[in-house]
């Protein structure tokens, strides 16, 4: 029978993950800020943890997927944490996208307490997730990983590794973030392009979608401008961008494009667009144009 873990914070991604988990055999304690985002687990034979520190067995392993660096090192430092009760043997494996600088701070935290800590982001949008189609990138001690490989074999299609530097997965991920980021700015440039030039955008998205499978699905949400429910919210895009602006002064590394996008993600978080998908920035790009967005949820009664 397979072990129980522990599971932290039951977000847009977290929640299909730890589903997923559980149907693959795993016991899961769960804990969640709002307790009611812990029922569907339940329901599901999840137990419900009180307190964070309460997910974790001595020597287990404990999985966390939280929005920013702060809220992981809010869980991981404070006193009697979670990685405490774990203590020597037990495994941390992160799924947050976070700094990696942060990664081997806390990979630095952990060894003290004899954990090892896995650096283990995931490339997926929620529906990805649910249909265990996310991509691990994963790194940090080689047992724990090997240890951890039948997890992530319960939650995604394929595991990357990056080796043992806890930050290394985290760049890898960053990486993938600045290269969707920077399509969806090309693209939202392209539709504007076209639709001021008296061709459909929607015409332009089936064209795109027939030789770039990796560009069709944002290519169809800006065409069609289907912004809510967000499957990755703006203002955590505009965190990561952040972020390998962040990594990239820190390495002494240019990245012009990045201080664009930077811009445009700024500009849309200031208009209040923070909570729709991330490929709502194509607005932006419509209004520099002189184009009117007719995002229904900004129309002013």
């Amino acid at each position: 029978m397979a072990e129980t873990l522990g599971f932290i914070g039951l977000g847009n991604m977290g929640e299909p993950i730890a589903l997923n988990l559980l149907a693959a055999g795993y016991g899961l304690r769960v804990y969640n800020r709002t307790p009611s985002k812990v029922a569907p687990l339940v329901a599901r034979g999840g137990l419900a943890a009180k307190t964070v520190a309460e997910v974790a067995s001595a020597g287990g392993i404990v999985l966390t997927m939280v929005a920013d660096d702060r809220a992981l090192e809010d869980l991981c430092l404070a006193p009697g944490s979670f990685v405490e009760k774990l203590g020597a043997g037990g495994v941390h494996i992160s799924l947050s996208t976070i700094a990696p600088a942060t990664a081997r701070r806390l990979s630095a935290h952990h060894a003290k307490h004899k954990v090892d800590y896995l650096a283990s982001p995931v490339f997926g949008r929620p529906d990805a997730a649910a249909e265990r189609k996310l991509w691990v990138c994963t790194s940090g001690p080689g047992g724990a990983r090997r240890r951890a490989e039948p997890i992530f074999e319960a939650i995604g299609q394929g595991v990357l590794h990056f080796g043992d530097e806890p930050g290394a997965a985290n760049v890898v991920k960053l990486c993938g973030n600045f290269l969707i980021a920077s399509t969806i700015e090309a693209l939202a440039e392209l539709m504007v392009f076209a639709e001021k030039n008296g061709v459909s955008k929607s015409a332009v998205a089936d064209m795109i979608g027939k030789f770039s499978p990796l560009h069709r699905g944002y290519a169809k949400l800006i065409a069609e401008q289907k912004f809510e429910p967000a499957g990755f919210r703006l203002a955590l895009g505009f965190k990561d961008i952040n972020l390998v602006l962040q990594t990239a002064a820190e390495s002494v590394t240019p990245l012009p494009m990045a201080s664009l996008l930077y811009d445009r993600w700024l500009s849309a978080v200031a208009k209040g667009r923070g909570d729709l998908d991330w490929s709502a920035v194509a607005l932006g790009a419509a209004e520099d144009a002189g184009l009117k967005p007719s995002l229904r949820s900004e129309v002013v009664e």
